[in-house]
C-alpha cells in the first residue's frame, strides 16, 4: 500500500511509514494512492460473514501487499472481539450500534486495529513509540483502552479541560501505567494543534519516535470502514438502497464510510450530521469551507470548528465540491432539537440515544423526509447513552437512567491528569522533561 500526501503526492510513504509517523513533513494527511474494489463474490455472500471475517476481507484486499494473510487474521483476530450491530428502531429506520466494545464507543474499532497494528510492526523492528493524541471525548478513553499495557508503546492523552464528559474523563484518566493524561486549558482544537505542532518540531521528532492515535492516522480510518460493510451486509435482505447517516465532528468516520464506498459497498447516499459546529453542511451547501472557532455543545465530541480529515473527505472526490455533494448531504442541529429528539424516540420507541446518535437520527430523517425514496437508513450510534447521563438524564426528564457496569464503577476512580496550557512551548517543555 503506498500512501501520498494531500499537499505534495510526490511524497510518498509505505504502509509502516504512515501508521508510524502519521503526519507526512509536509503536514499534509496521507491518502492511499490506489484504492482496491472488494470482489463481486465477497458482497454477493456479506449477508452470512461474522464481522471478523469481514474485517478480514476488507483488509487483505487494503493490505495484502504489506502484511501476509496470516499476519491480517492475527492483527484482526487481536483487535476485536464485539460486533457492531443494526438495530431496528422505527420503519426504513436502523441504528448501527458502534458502543460495544470495552470504551464503549466507535473509537474502540480505530484504536483497537491500529494498537494491533503497531504491535505486529514493533515486534518485527524492535521499536519504541511514544503516542500523542487529542481528545474531543471518545477518542482518549478508546486509545486508553486499545493501548494500555502494549509493549514499547507510551502514550500521552491531551483533552480539554471541563468539555467531556466525567465518565469519558475518568476513561482516559484513570487507567496508569503507559498512559498519561494532560488536562489543557483551551478547546479540543487548541489540542489537536499542539499535537500536530509537536510532529513537526525537529527537537521532540529528533528524540522521539512520534505517532498519533487521531483519525488523521490512516491506520484509524482503514477499520472504521469495516462496520458500514458490516451493516450493509444486516440490512441487505431488504433489498433497498441503503443511506448512512453519520455523526460528524473531525469527518473521520464519514471518510471511512467514502473508503468503503470507494472500494465497491453499495451506498446510495451518505448524510453528514453536525452541531452548530456546521461548517461541512455549510460547504455543500456553498461549496465554501471556512473554518471558524468550535462553540461547545452538549454532543462534545463533535465540537470540532476545523475538522481535520475534510482534506480527505474531498480528495476522495479530487476536490471536486459538486461531485462530492452527488454523494453526500449535510444538516445541522441545535442542542434543543437533539434533546428533543432523544425524549422523542424514548417515548415512541423505547430506545436511548446518547446526543450524537441523536443528531445522526435527525440527518437521516430529513434527508429521507426530502427525497421520499423508498430507502434503508442506518445512522450512526457512535457511543454509549451512559457516557454522557447528564444531557440523557435532562433530555428525559429522569435521574433514573441505567448505568452499565463497566462504566460505573469508574465513577469511583480518581482522576490523574496533569494540567496544561495552550502554549505549544509548554507542552514541549513538559515532553521533553
Amino acid at each position: 500500500m503506498i500512501l501520498y500526501s494531500t499537499k505534495n503526492p510526490q511524497l510518498k510513504a509505505n504502509l509502516e511509514e504512515a501508521v508510524f509517523r502519521s503526519l507526512p513533513s509536509d503536514n499534509g494527511l496521507y491518502m492511499p494512492e490506489y484504492i482496491p474494489k472488494v470482489s463481486t463474490q465477497f458482497l454477493e455472500g456479506i449477508e452470512h460473514l461474522s464481522f471478523n471475517e469481514i474485517a478480514f476481507e476488507v483488509s487483505k484486499t487494503l493490505l495484502n501487499d504489506d502484511i501476509s494473510k496470516a499476519d491480517i487474521q492475527m492483527i484482526v483476530d487481536r483487535a476485536f472481539d464485539f460486533d457492531a450491530p443494526v438495530v431496528p428502531i422505527e420503519e426504513n429506520i436502523h441504528c448501527l450500534e458502534l458502543f460495544h466494545g470495552p470504551s464503549m464507543a466507535f473509537k474502540d474499532f480505530g484504536a483497537r486495529f491500529m494498537a494491533s497494528l503497531m504491535s505486529y510492526f514493533l515486534v518485527r523492528s524492535q521499536k519504541e513509540i511514544r503516542i500523542l493524541v487529542a481528545t474531543s471525548g471518545d477518542t482518549g478513553g478508546a486509545v486508553a483502552q486499545g493501548f494500555h499495557n502494549v509493549p514499547g508503546i507510551s502514550v500521552t492523552i491531551l483533552y480539554p479541560s471541563g468539555k467531556v464528559s466525567d465518565i469519558q474523563e475518568k476513561q482516559l484518566t484513570t487507567l496508569g501505567g503507559n498512559v498519561t493524561a494532560l488536562e489543557v486549558d483551551g478547546t479540543f482544537d487548541d489540542c489537536q494543534a499542539l499535537v500536530k505542532q509537536a510532529f513537526l518540531d525537529a527537537e521532540l521528532t529528533q528524540k522521539y519516535n512520534l505517532a498519533s492515535a487521531n483519525s488523521i492516522n490512516i491506520s484509524r480510518l482503514i477499520p472504521q470502514s469495516f462496520y458500514y460493510f458490516r451493516a450493509y451486509a444486516q440490512v441487505k435482505h431488504l433489498g433497498l438502497p441503503v443511506v448512512f447517516s453519520v455523526p460528524s465532528g473531525n469527518l473521520g468516520n464519514l471518510s471511512a464510510g467514502i473508503l468503503a464506498y470507494k472500494m465497491g459497498l453499495p451506498v446510495e447516499h451518505f448524510v453528514t450530521t453536525t452541531n452548530r459546529n456546521n461548517v461541512v453542511p455549510n460547504y455543500l451547501e456553498t461549496g465554501v469551507y471556512n473554518p471558524v472557532p468550535s462553540i461547545e455543545t452538549v454532543s462534545n465530541a463533535m465540537d470540532v470548528g476545523n475538522p481535520s480529515n475534510f482534506v480527505r473527505l474531498t480528495r476522495f472526490f479530487g476536490d471536486e465540491w459538486e461531485q462530492v455533494k452527488e454523494v453526500v448531504s449535510g444538516f445541522w442541529f441545535n442542542d434543543d432539537q437533539t434533546k428533543a429528539a432523544m425524549r422523542d424516540v424514548y417515548e415512541r420507541e423505547g430506545y436511548l440515544m446518547c446526543p450524537h446518535t441523536a443528531v445522526a437520527y435527525l440527518g437521516l430523517k430529513e434527508y429521507m423526509n426530502l427525497t421520499k425514496k423508498d430507502l434503508t437508513g442506518v445512522f450512526l450510534s457512535t457511543a454509549h447513552y451512559a457516557k454522557f447521563l447528564n444531557v440523557v438524564e435532562e433530555a428525559l426528564g429522569s435521574a433514573d437512567v441505567e448505568i452499565p457496569a463497566r462504566l460505573s464503577e469508574l465513577l469511583n476512580k480518581t482522576k490523574v491528569a496533569t494540567p496544561m496550557s495552550t502554549r505549544f512551548e509548554d507542552f514541549k517543555d513538559y515532553l521533553l522533561s
